[in-house]
């Protein structure tokens, strides 16, 4: 059994108050969970352009694990709102 977290810092030119960056992030993390059936939580911070996002996921082998998250990190490269600055996978 292997687990997968993703840690991965987000920039968002376009928020311009916590509400718009809330309104982008929620979306992103509802389509994220329905579409890979992940966890995934925000950290917490008061930044109106940055987020931080940590997802994390079980599977058996330790290949589709790596091919999931690099999928979720695609999937979000693909956002036209956002950009990411950081990412981190660990995979044990």
């Amino acid at each position: 059994m292997f687990f997968g977290t993703m840690t991965i810092d987000l920039y968002i030119p376009e928020s311009d108050s916590l509400k718009a960056k809330r309104f982008i992030v929620k979306s992103l993390k509802d389509r994220l969970r329905k579409r890979f059936n992940i966890s995934i939580a925000e950290d917490a911070n008061d930044l109106w352009q940055r987020a931080t996002l940590c997802v994390a996921c079980v599977s058996n082998e330790g290949q589709h694990l790596d091919s999931m998250l690099q999928s979720v990190r695609n999937m979000i490269e693909n956002e036209p709102l956002i950009e990411i600055l950081n990412c981190c996978i660990e995979i044990s």
